[in-house]
């Protein structure tokens, strides 16, 4: 179903950790409108659809956005690797850190896992084309 290049569709090259970021940027990992919501919604509502051009475009965009997971894992993994215990428990990092270590885990920025709460898929093809809008910041 898929070909995987296996690269970044964009390259992610972070010289300097900052673990302060990562606990921001973890959040469109696997926050409530993160990416891999996203790749959910998508690739979950396209069944609904009695379209077969538009269920191959929904499965398009939700393999656009397993891309996106993958280029921000390699964002937070970068600010995160060779943290010093200093650096992790000035920034509030430790928290994280004591459950996952340096491990790439979805959650939102205030430590709330991902779960399929996060996203909706209502078997209308309208409603879903709303939450995908509102979920990706479009105004409706």
């Amino acid at each position: 179903m898929w070909n995987y290049e296996k690269r970044l569709q964009f390259p992610v090259n972070i010289k300097e950790p900052n673990a302060k970021l990562a606990q921001v940027i973890m959040s469109q990992y696997g926050g409530p409108d993160g990416e891999m919501g996203a790749s959910m919604r998508y690739l979950s509502q396209r069944y609904a659809t009695p379209y077969r051009e538009v269920s191959g475009l929904l499965t398009d965009i939700g393999t656009e956005e397993l891309a996106h997971l993958e280029m921000v894992a390699a964002i937070v993994h970068q600010l995160t690797r060779n943290l010093s215990m200093e650096e992790i428990e000035k920034c509030g990092f430790a928290p994280y850190y004591t459950d996952h270590t340096i491990g790439i885990w979805p959650q939102a920025a205030g430590g709330v896992p991902f779960n399929a709460c996060e996203f909706q898929s209502k078997g209308d093809v309208i409603t879903d084309l709303f939450e995908d809008m509102a979920a990706d910041g479009t105004p409706l």
